[in-house]
């Protein structure tokens, strides 16, 4: 078996990268979800990430867990989805060694928390056991906590949400593993030797394994600590491992069609796009008044005309400050910044500063607009300039918008 070396790049309990929200308490209940009780949750949640592929089917040089979208590395985003989930203490991600220095620049580069780092094996079982082993109080030198229930998801499935993780996390409590399933898109059939059609699977009687995958700790490592030289070189089923070793059967559970995995160059061209998405239908208002009459309210209300498909959120513009990591952490945002008091322009200048450091994916460049009193008419008299601006760009409102 390889060893595990473990890496962590801040202290044990301590946020990676400045930022306070890291041991933020989670909410003492969590909204019901389907095919999970509120409260069945175990206390104890991990994850691991195996992220030690070269990309080989994706026919670039650079690993695609590294592939930039939007400027940045698209494992990035799969941690900030897992970092959403406050229930979920620590996460494990199993990088090669020359990758290593890389992964962690992009820990401190975007502000990722409760990361740590293993080395990655050979293969994707071995990648997966070093990052187990990691969370493993067997093993010398073991910093972290053993879960009772741990979480394997895939670093190039970014777009994993809380339901699904709280699903599969509680039916692995249950049952003692579970994993997400699709249904088949294309029907699988097996060649002959000859290369001919031997025959074909019945597509509705199966299904696509997906990820995320969820395990009792004490079954899925007893399950690797079993398990062959031959299946851990050539297997990728985690829950065939838990079946075979441990006699475990795991719940399968219906998963969404965002699970899908980037495998392929034009995959990034379709996790940009959904991305982009995203980003357009959360809109954050930032203002410095409260006043009914302001330019930020009546932009509210347009907005809310104008794009109701569309979530617009608002927050005092003292509220960001250098805390806006924290406070934008759960969305992706496209920015308005309004700014009714000439006097405190500073304080526009230091939230666009703080954003742009916090490396968050953005859309479009700021817009600078100077004539407030403008403005102002231009929306009591039927929102012409936001009317315009939805018509040219039905998909997404500009990035930011700043009123001064």
């Amino acid at each position: 078996m390889e060893p595990g070396p473990l890496s962590r790049p801040a202290e044990q309990g301590r946020c990676v990268s400045g930022s306070p929200s890291a041991g933020a308490a989670c909410p003492a209940s969590l909204p019901s979800t389907a095919g999970a009780e509120p409260g069945s949750r175990p206390a104890a949640v991990a994850a691991v990430l195996p992220a030690g592929g070269c990309g080989e089917r994706m026919g670039v040089r650079t690993p695609k867990q590294f592939c930039r979208v939007l400027e940045r590395p698209l494992i990035s985003y799969t941690l900030q989805a897992l970092e959403r989930v406050c229930w979920i203490k620590d996460i494990v991600v199993a990088v090669t060694r020359e990758n290593m220095e890389a992964m962690r620049n992009i820990i401190q580069r975007y502000g990722h928390k409760r990361i740590s780092l293993a080395e990655a094996g050979a293969t994707r079982h071995r990648s997966i056991f070093n990052g187990l082993k990691a969370l493993a109080e067997d093993q010398p030198d073991c910093k972290l906590t053993k879960p009772e229930v741990v979480i394997i998801h895939d670093a190039v499935r970014p777009f994993v949400d809380e339901d699904i993780l709280l699903r599969v996390v509680t039916a692995a409590n249950e049952h003692g593993a579970a994993g997400a399933i699709r249904p088949l898109v294309s029907t699988v059939i097996s060649p002959s030797a000859d290369g001919c059609l031997d025959h074909s699977l019945d597509r509705a009687k199966h299904r696509a394994s997906e990820m995320p995958q969820a395990f009792l700790f004490d079954v899925i490592y007893e399950a690797y600590q079993q398990c062959s030289d031959y299946d851990l070189e050539f297997g990728t089923e985690c829950l065939q491992l838990a079946l075979k070793y441990c006699h475990t059967k795991a719940k399968l559970l219906e998963g969404s069609p965002d699970l899908w995995k980037v495998t392929y160059k034009q995959d990034l061209y379709a996790a940009e796009s959904m991305i982009k998405e995203k980003i357009s239908q959360e809109i954050c208002v930032i203002e410095n008044t409260k006043d009914e009459e302001s330019v930020g309210y009546l932009l509210k209300e347009v907005l809310r005309n104008e794009l109701n498909f569309v979530n617009i959120t608002s927050t005092p513009l003292e509220h960001t400050g250098g805390n806006i990591q924290n406070f934008l952490i759960a969305q992706c945002y496209s920015f308005i910044c309004v700014n009714v008091v000439s006097s405190n322009f500073q304080e526009t200048q230091k939230f666009l500063g703080t954003l742009e450091e916090s490396s968050l994916p953005l859309l479009y460049p700021v817009v600078v607009v100077l004539d407030e009193q403008k403005l102002q008419e231009s929306l009591r008299q039927g929102a012409s300039i936001i009317g315009a601006l939805v018509k040219e760009r039905s998909s997404a409102l500009a990035g930011q918008l700043l009123v001064a």
